[in-house]
């Protein structure tokens, strides 16, 4: 995983038990029919390279591992490591690995807003939307948090998700419409779930 850009490592997972030095190995990076990175026998090659991943690779040599310099978006996917050994002969492919390459843009924190100006009066709805923008990837859900006294009840609405043409980054809306509390105060939060290992994002709660 890495953060949009920043720069994303990685990995030719190379144990080389026979401490073959760099100079006697050509290595490839492709992504797919792609080449975004070649070392020809010591020396950074730059001949054969997509033109998008000019001037934004570089290897570390002594770890084997890629540096992709301002990783985007379009930069996700499968990304392959191919070594070749030359001894006494044509070169030989003695490694290959691959690894996936995820990118991860913050989101805004999800922001409630009224969606009326008058003031509200008991047995009316209250409209409620709540927003958080600039994001990547597309989130799981967006859930609406109502507590009041010794109670929080969970609720799941429609969520709005759109993705910018340009940028690829998401923005995400939902509503709600619930009977204008009257007997407690009500605290209303929402909470953008993004998926297990990134967690959730909660808005500031809006007090009834």
């Amino acid at each position: 995983k890495s953060f949009l850009n920043h720069t994303a490592y990685l990995s030719c997972c190379f144990p080389n038990p026979q401490k073959i030095d760099i100079r006697d190995v050509r290595v490839f990076w492709q992504k797919g029919t792609e080449v975004v990175h070649e070392i020809y026998y010591g020396q950074e090659k730059y001949d054969n390279l997509s033109p998008k991943y000019i001037n934004r690779t570089k290897m570390d040599m002594d770890k084997w591992t890629l540096q992709l310099l301002h990783a985007e978006i379009l930069d996700e996917g499968q990304y392959k490591c191919i070594i070749q050994h030359s001894d006494k002969g044509s070169p030989k492919v003695i490694h290959t690995s691959e690894c996936l390459l995820h990118i991860i843009a913050n989101y805004s924190q999800p922001e409630i807003a009224q969606l009326h100006t008058r003031e509200l009066r008991p047995n009316e709805y209250l409209h409620l939307s709540c927003s958080s923008s600039g994001g990547y990837p597309e989130p799981k859900e967006m859930t609406w948090l109502i507590s009041h006294e010794n109670t929080t009840d969970r609720l799941t609405r429609h969520v709005n998700v759109s993705q910018d043409s340009v940028t690829r980054l998401y923005n995400v809306t939902s509503k709600l419409d619930i009977p204008v509390p009257t007997n407690a105060l009500t605290n209303i939060s929402c909470l953008l779930h993004l998926g297990e290992q990134l967690g959730s994002l909660v808005s500031v709660p809006l007090s009834i």
